[in-house]
């Protein structure tokens, strides 16, 4: 029991701190590229599929289609293309009448899922770089040319941006989860300076289209591609100039359920390139991809076993009394703002509980539904 207890202390406080820790230890004195290569990389203009995925996105693809009309790149140099998996709403109709601006449509019937439709568009693009988004994640307009610039290293496969939530609830808990991202942002940047960084952001991450390979209908894209362009032994990088704007789900049960899918078809993705946890074989990467997310989507288990082992060892020191009565107070501080009592003197602390409780308690769910063996090939609008 006591084992289990320290153990499973360490490991949460190695998840969530003491991995970006390491890492910025072992960053120290690297950079991300000479100032030299970055100069010479604006002049690197590749051509550029756009790909925007979408499903039933009536609201917000007219205002994604412009968006990407605006982007400060060549417009010879890039093709936008949605692809649309057999939406029945508006969405189709409205990116037809922006045919004759260059936005082509490319619908998928019988509704395969999102991977499934990459599939299918990916080898008919056009672009030596492939970049990938969702209808409502919005560009910063010079977004394409931060990306495409790092490909001027040959040694690069795949290039991630990072996401802006901007938040249209009032509510903390979704507002917390912007916490979450920035220090998965600040992980995957750490995480390129010393090797690749795990995983991209699916709203906005490109890669070289010869790098591509076909994936599974049940796989995570943002996260397999990567995977698929390391073991060709390409780096993967996180550029921090590039980003997107988009909204969260518009309750706290979308966002839980977004959450919950995640993790789902992240464990999958995991499990089925297992061998890439071999540190002999990949090296580097294998102790990132370990410490990054076996890690961390093994919190929910290693916070219930800490739970359980220190009420087991209430009597064996005060110590352990300590960390009981800091556990209830963990917890309760965060039952009490569920229950609508906001004290504004801790508003940041609320938030980093609620972020902490509310991605655990979803990555828990997602785990419980790996494991009853659901799939997830489709997805549904959260917003």
């Amino acid at each position: 029991m006591v084992y289990g207890f320290w153990i499973s202390l360490f490991c949460i406080f190695y998840a969530y701190i003491g991995y970006v820790l390491l890492l910025w230890i072992l960053s120290i004195g690297k950079k991300l590229n000479t100032q030299n290569t970055i100069n010479q990389s604006y002049k690197y203009k590749p051509y550029v599929s756009l790909l925007i995925s979408a499903y039933n996105e009536e609201k917000i693809i007219e205002k994604k289609i412009l968006n990407s009309l605006k982007l400060d790149y060549p417009e010879d140099l890039l093709e936008i293309i949605i692809v649309s998996d057999d939406s029945n709403d508006e969405t189709n109709n409205i990116v037809e009448k922006y045919k004759d601006s260059g936005v082509t449509l490319k619908n998928y019937n019988g509704r395969i899922g999102k991977t499934a439709c990459l599939n299918k568009t990916v080898p008919l693009s056009k672009g030596e770089i492939i970049v990938f988004s969702d209808a409502n994640s919005l560009y910063d307009k010079d977004a394409i040319n931060h990306l495409t610039k790092r490909f001027v290293d040959t040694r690069i496969g795949f290039v991630t941006g990072f996401t802006k939530y901007s938040m249209g609830s009032e509510s903390d808990t979704l507002k917390s989860i912007g916490l979450y991202s920035k220090l998965e942002r600040v992980t995957k940047k750490l995480e390129s300076k010393i090797g690749s960084c795990v995983g991209a952001d699916g709203a906005i991450f490109a890669i070289r289209k010869k790098l591509y390979d076909n994936l599974n209908d049940y796989d995570i894209n943002d996260f397999v591609i990567p995977l698929n362009i390391v073991k060709k032994d390409y780096r993967g990088v996180m550029e921090e100039n590039a980003f997107c704007a988009e909204g969260t789900a518009k309750d706290n049960k979308g966002e839980f359920n977004r959450q919950a899918r995640i993790t789902n078809r992240t464990i999958r993705a995991i499990f089925n390139n297992s061998p890439m946890l071999n540190p002999f074989k990949y090296g580097i990467f294998s102790f990132q991809l370990i410490s990054h997310k076996l890690f961390k989507y093994l919190g929910p288990l290693f916070l219930i076993i800490l739970f359980v082992t220190n009420v087991l060892l209430l009597n064996s020191g005060s110590i352990y009394i300590v960390f009981m009565c800091g556990q209830i107070i963990f917890y309760s501080f965060y039952y009490w703002n569920f229950k609508g009592n906001n004290y504004r003197a801790l508003k940041r602390l609320n938030e980093v509980i609620k972020s902490f409780i509310t991605v655990n308690a979803a990555m828990l769910y997602g785990w419980i539904q790996y494991f009853s063996g659901k799939t997830y090939t489709k997805w549904n609008t959260f917003r």
